[in-house]
């Protein structure tokens, strides 16, 4: 097919002049998204006859317009064009357009007024002109309006010269904002440029046509309207200074992408449809033969542009990767990152590409900004044959299925949620409501849901919704809040049910802290409401543990973690989480406080998938430990690199420097809240390095143990470095060498047997290693000190930390945990010289097997040692799911283990026992 046949513009086009269709002939060979603009234009303007003058910009960009957009039709309709290169073409135009009259319209005002120049910087200022809509976003149609705002920097006057009348640089860019409107919109014998559409410009039609900076600010805090973020999310300066292009972005930034995830825009985006589709709906009833609206009509364009938009105005404040323009790449990275699957997608691409193509073939027959079907039908027929189909019947087939999916999808994201995915938990189960404001009518409710205590859970309500937090809320979150409770009640008491009993107060408890926690962010309340089974699994959370209702109220976010399966299966790659912290923190560069943050989120998010593999029985405690040791490394090591590219006075790009891990982390042992018992080690020459590298240790402790809005990472503890707390903060290598070999106390050397390299320089932690290896395997008498220091040294931790109470510390008391660590460090530094295997960091269960298989112990004694120090380690960790920060335990309930430590501790230690 081609185009004369079927474009009545493209055939008046052909007819007003007879050239036209040699250059149409031989421009249609080309990619018109990289041809040069400005050659065209010039061959435009002298196509004049002989000795007339060359055309006026005006003239020649109308004509290269209508050039562009027939050679478009000819290219497309003949299989030669897809839809990227005719939107990239008109978009890139219209930023062409633009430009060159911006060029010409400002030195021409600067020649009759003088350049406006700031009243603050005293520098000469220009108009930034801000695409909006599809320029903005990179993909304009082919008889589209454009969606414009003018921006200016300062307010401040013209410095006039002889001839010149003064203006303020308000009045300036305004005259100059009129004069480019008048240059692209005005139908002249050649038609026009492109429509302008100002609306979107602040305060609208009543507002000025150009804002300066300050002006924006103020108005996007003060008056900026929900509809207005999706508006500038697509905003692209095309004119201006770099330098006030991103003072702009600044502004903008934070008002179109909130720094927490916005839910809320769900119902603000369900709204605004809601009244599109009321407004087409009318327009329909008013003329029937506007109807297929491709545009705004069911399944159309704009829910598809919606879809994208929700994601990014949801979690664009916290993921650069989403605030991209193009709806199609942002459909793109929404796939890459799971937010919808690569099938759905896949298809919504695929809609998007039949619908655009689809409105661009109603807009080729008479180059009108249209929509909608033709009413009559030879034309719908034309289009049909545009869309390379045989009848208008299969074009109007293929559109309806196309529209189902997109609207399909658009309600899946917008309607209200009713359903509960959850293993069949109906929140709906009892019509009835607790109102907390009728004691007695609360209490009979909680009575008939199956509450164990109805009393004592209506007054745990009441005490949470007569809070002040709760009661100056506005009506319409109170609301909310008390449906969100209402949701919540028979979900509770179905988990009681399934965990054999559990505690309904103490699970309404912490459901009802957290919900007061959270009450004032209305985006978190909105999430809940719009996702139901999210409600659901958070429950399920508080009611298996203590510890996890407290960490997701310090860190509600993490609620988007439960929106899917994610949270439940994600597997650990710390390789990918290494790749991802690298990519997010070199995004934040020169942002102290918002890398100290993307840290803080992504360890937050993996502990919690951890945590909800953990309370599911995904994970056992061993692997549970590896994998947090494994998180706070991959954290540790991005933190250092970061924070290294934050001393400017860095000798070097690359610091030779390393972490070197102990305790809990160098064993390999950490828990949810453990801290970090780490040393700083360099090997550097360098005269400037002792100083340098003292700063990158003191920062690493303040990025990892600062309070930000995103919380804290972990508390540090250097006590084991060198001389402990009095001793340097960061040592060379050869200094370390030389402390551990003369210097170090037996407490320091049975440390080094739980230390590992943890990040920073690999060749430091081979280094590390190999001082490690030797100082645990020198030759240490049976008949020397070391029995009795050790013994000494478990006496005093015993004294400092007494037990007067009549349970069983799992961790200080005799017969615990750190028997079990001291008996192998004692074995260690005993017989690492005869048996070097020994040194190896495998953990305490298999190095007591070793001992046992080595003879150095009784083999089954050894055995059962190791079964009491993993089920010593499960009750602990049972104690700190459920908030407890005191291991201690019925002693009846490690009657089968302690006599089996007390007894391997007697045996090598010759009967003492630290009490």
């Amino acid at each position: 097919m081609i185009a004369p046949t079927v474009s009545r513009f493209y055939q008046r086009w052909l007819a007003a002049a007879p050239d036209r269709a040699a250059k149409a002939d031989d421009l249609a060979q080309l990619s018109l998204a990289q041809i040069n603009l400005a050659d065209y234009l010039a061959k435009e303007a002298a196509n004049v006859p002989e000795g007339a003058p060359p055309l006026p910009l005006v003239r020649a960009m109308r004509r290269l317009r209508n050039l562009l957009v027939c050679v478009l039709i000819r290219r497309d309709l003949g299989g030669k064009a897809n839809l990227a290169e005719v939107v990239e073409t008109m978009t890139r135009f219209a930023d062409f357009a633009i430009q060159r009259h911006m060029q010409e319209l400002h030195a021409e005002m600067v020649a009759a007024h003088g350049t406006p120049i700031g009243r603050d910087s005293g520098l000469p200022q220009q108009l930034m002109v801000l695409a909006m809509g599809k320029q903005g976003g990179g993909e304009l149609n082919v008889s589209s309006d454009i969606d414009l705002i003018f921006v200016y920097p300062e307010d401040g006057d013209t410095v006039a010269g002889p001839g010149q009348r003064s203006l303020s640089n308000h009045e300036f860019f305004v005259r100059l904002g009129k004069k480019l409107i008048a240059a692209l919109a005005e139908i002249t014998e050649d038609g026009y440029t492109f429509r302008v559409d100002m609306a979107l410009r602040p305060n609208g039609g009543s507002g000025p046509l150009a804002a300066s900076l300050n002006m924006v600010e103020q108005y996007l805090i003060v008056q900026g309207r929900e509809w207005e973020r999706y508006a500038w999310v697509k905003a692209r300066a095309v004119t201006g200074q770099p330098e006030d292009i991103a003072a702009l972005d600044a502004i903008v930034r934070p008002f179109v992408f909130r720094r927490y995830l916005d839910f809320g825009v769900i119902d603000a985006i369900r709204n605004m449809h809601a009244q599109i589709r009321a407004e087409v709906n009318r327009q329909e009833r008013l003329h029937p033969d506007r109807s297929n609206n491709v545009k705004l009509g069911r399944g159309g364009i704009r829910e598809i542009e919606f879809l994208a938009q929700v994601f990014q105005l949801i979690r664009g404040g916290r993921d650069a990767a989403l605030r991209d323009r193009s709806t199609r790449t942002t459909l793109r990275i929404i796939a890459e990152k799971s937010l919808l699957s690569h099938a759905i997608v896949y298809q919504l691409l695929a809609s998007y590409t039949f619908l655009r193509n689809l409105e661009h073939r109603l807009q080729y027959l008479d180059d009108a900004q249209t929509h909608t079907l033709p009413a009559n039908d030879a034309d719908r027929l034309l289009v049909a044959e545009m869309m390379g189909l045989p009848d208008t019947a299969t074009l109007l087939t293929q559109l309806e299925a196309h529209r189902q999916f997109v609207a399909g999808q658009f309600d899946e994201m917008f309607s209200d949620k009713t359903s509960n995915s959850d293993n069949d938990i109906d929140p709906q189960s009892s019509n009835e409501c607790a109102d907390p404001d009728n004691r007695e009518a609360m209490v009979s409710r909680f009575a008939a849901l199956g509450f164990d205590d109805p009393e004592g859970a209506a007054k745990r309500l009441i005490s949470t919704w007569q809070a002040p937090r709760l009661q100056s809320m506005p009506e319409a979150s109170r609301n909310r809040l008390l449906g969100l409770v209402n949701t919540a009640l028979p979900i509770i008491i179905q988990c009681s049910r399934e965990s054999s009993g559990g505690s309904q107060q103490a699970t309404l408890g912490r459901l009802l802290d957290f919900l007061e926690a959270i009450a004032r962010r209305s985006a978190y309340l909105s999430l809940l409401t719009e996702y139901p089974h999210t409600l659901a699994r958070v429950i399920r959370m508080v009611h298996a543990s203590g510890w996890a209702a407290q960490f997701l109220s310090q860190h509600p976010i993490l609620l988007d973690e439960l929106l899917d399966d994610r949270v439940r299966n994600a597997v650990f790659d710390p390789v990918a989480l290494a790749a991802d912290l690298e990519t997010q923190l070199a995004s934040a560069l020169g942002d102290t406080e918002r890398q100290m943050d993307i840290l803080r989120e992504i360890h937050h998010a993996q502990l919690f998938h951890l945590l909800a593999q953990d309370l599911a029985g995904d994970l056992t405690v061993e692997k549970l430990a590896d994998h947090l040791s494994a998180l706070a490394d991959t954290i540790v090591a991005a933190a250092i690199k970061a924070i290294w590219q934050t001393v400017a006075t860095r000798h070097r790009e690359v610091p030779q420097f390393a972490v070197i891990a102990y305790g809990k982390l160098g064993g390999k042992e950490l828990g949810y809240v453990s801290d970090l018992d780490v040393i700083f080690l360099y090997d550097d020459s360098d005269q400037e390095a002792p100083a340098q590298y003292a700063k990158l240790a003191q920062r690493f402790i303040t990025w990892m143990t600062s309070h930000t809005s995103a919380g804290i990472l972990f508390d540090i503890d250097t006590a084991l470095r060198p001389d402990g707390a009095s001793g340097m903060l960061v040592s060379s290598v050869s200094a370390f060498e030389k402390y551990q070999s003369n210097s170090a106390w037996v407490w320091e050397h049975q440390a080094l047997t739980r230390a590992r390299f943890c990040a920073g320089d690999a060749a430091i932690g081979l280094r590390f290693e190999e001082i490690r290896q030797a100082v645990l395997r020198k030759e240490r008498p049976v008949d020397g000190p070391l029995k009795q220091e050790v013994i000494a040294m478990r006496k005093r931790m015993v004294d400092a930390k007494p037990n007067h109470t009549e349970l069983f510390d799992l961790k200080q008391d005799p017969g615990g945990m750190i028997d079990i660590e001291f008996i192998v460090q004692f074995l260690i530094l005993q017989h690492a010289a005869a048996y070097p295997q020994l040194t190896a960091n495998f953990g305490n269960i298999a190095l007591l097997k070793m001992c046992g298989e080595l003879g150095l112990i009784d083999a089954e004694l050894a055995a059962r040692v190791g079964d009491a120090y993993r089920q010593l380690r499960k009750l602990q960790h049972q104690l700190r799911l459920q908030g407890q920060d005191l291991a201690r335990i019925d002693p009846q309930l490690v009657a089968a283990h302690a006599p089996h430590v007390l007894a391997l501790w007697r045996s090598i230690f010759d009967g003492n026992v630290a009490t």
